[in-house]
């Protein structure tokens, strides 16, 4: 792990610092859809019978209707598997054995991207072998622990080798001695290790709302919630926002409940998703899911605590000066995400050094590009990121 020489962070400093780039903007923008009305009674609700429930199944089983793989040529399997010790769930699906590997690494911490991975997923199928994993602390991983279970395993350094565990799993039992990785958001981060660590076993590494550094990402992401508020005549958002001002604090501090106004105001004006003040549909995409059962999507009540304890560490992660990578590189970078910003990520991968690499701008989107844009997201799997497998003589070339 590249950690930043200039400063060692106290357990004081770590306490106040804390942040989710991601999860504490969820954590704004739906905990009342998750714990009120149409999110709570679907979810939560165990009443045999209740009618949201019954018409709630009846739609997964259309869906996972809709997205069954043929087994002749094609895998389709839900399946918990020991890593790190405990068992974590993968989804693994595609139409064609013979296709290259593409391993999504959610982001959060603890925000496991399987349930509604439905939504874009399926025509990936056709030209990757597409694993989710629900990481430690998280989704269908978490109903097999305890939160106090979670406290005490969930580290960084834990959590990047149930990554290396998962992708030597994977190449081992479907007989690939090279995957894709892509990292989202947090994933990023557990991307870039592997990728740091492991180029050998990648194709290439794909980091989409790539983690940098933490201290001008949140800067710039104030200054940006800041400015829209002021253009919107906002007075409510200006007076919250000023109130924090400076931010990050000197010295780098950055306060818990200054990065809740903070990333209030940026998802509100778009910084999370562009052109919507909140992540509703994602929160209510999860409800549809043919993977997750009620009590699965319950377990998100539990986000928090891997969360937590993975922030604490990762207040010290900087790969400003991680300036090679030994496997080829794409950034897939939203031109509107202030969540974890695409300034930040797009001035490192200037100054990288890979085999090859590509940076590619998503116009119309934030930080959530895979609901955002996913017509373009699947184009540039396809034509950009797959023809490195088939180079490689892993994967048929695709028919003109």
């Amino acid at each position: 792990m590249t950690t930043n020489p200039r400063k060692s962070v106290s357990s004081v400093q770590v306490a106040t610092r804390m942040v989710s780039w991601r999860r504490i903007g969820y954590a704004i923008a739906t905990i009342t859809l998750a714990l009120t009305g149409p999110v709570r009674s679907a979810a939560a609700s165990s009443t045999e019978g209740d009618p949201e429930v019954v018409d709630r199944a009846r739609a997964q089983q259309i869906i996972r209707d809709l997205r069954a793989v043929d087994g002749t040529r094609g895998v389709e399997e839900l399946k918990a598997v020991e890593i790190g010790g405990i068992p974590q769930w993968l989804s693994v699906r595609g139409k064609d054995r013979d296709n290259p590997i593409l391993l999504f690494i959610h982001g959060g911490p603890g925000f496991p991207e399987m349930p509604a991975s439905w939504f874009y997923q399926t025509p990936w199928e056709e030209f990757f072998t597409v694993v989710q994993w629900d990481q430690r602390g998280a989704g269908r991983t978490m109903t097999a622990s305890t939160p106090e279970q979670v406290q005490e395993q969930v580290s960084l350094e834990r959590m990047i080798a149930d990554a290396e565990e998962v992708v030597g799993y994977l190449r081992k039992t479907y007989g690939k001695q090279k995957i894709f990785v892509l990292g989202h958001s947090w994933g990023s981060v557990l991307g870039i290790e592997l990728a740091r660590k492991h180029p050998s076993w990648l194709h290439a590494y794909v980091g989409m709302g790539q983690y940098i550094e933490l201290e001008e990402n949140e800067r710039l992401g104030f200054e940006f919630a800041l400015r829209a508020a002021r253009e919107a005549g906002n007075g409510q958002a200006v007076a919250e926002l000023s109130a924090i001002a400076p931010y990050p604090k000197p010295g780098g501090a950055i306060p818990i409940p200054d990065v809740m106004t903070q990333r209030k105001w940026l998802t509100y004006y778009g910084g999370m998703t562009r052109g919507r003040p909140s992540l509703e549909y994602e929160v209510n995409a999860r409800l549809l899911s043919p993977d997750y059962g009620s009590e699965d999507l319950r377990a998100s009540q539990y986000e928090g605590v891997s969360a937590a304890k993975l922030l604490a560490e990762l207040v010290n992660v900087n790969y400003s000066n991680l300036n090679r990578l030994d496997c080829p590189v794409f950034v897939l970078a939203g031109r509107s995400d202030y969540a974890v910003s695409s300034v930040v990520a797009s001035r490192w991968f200037s100054k990288l050094k890979a085999p090859s690499k590509r940076l590619v701008w998503f116009e119309q989107s934030s930080h959530m590009l895979q609901f955002e844009e996913p017509g373009k997201l699947l184009l540039t799997l396809v034509q950009e990121v797959r023809p490195l497998a088939v180079k490689a003589g892993d994967g048929r070339p695709l028919e003109p």
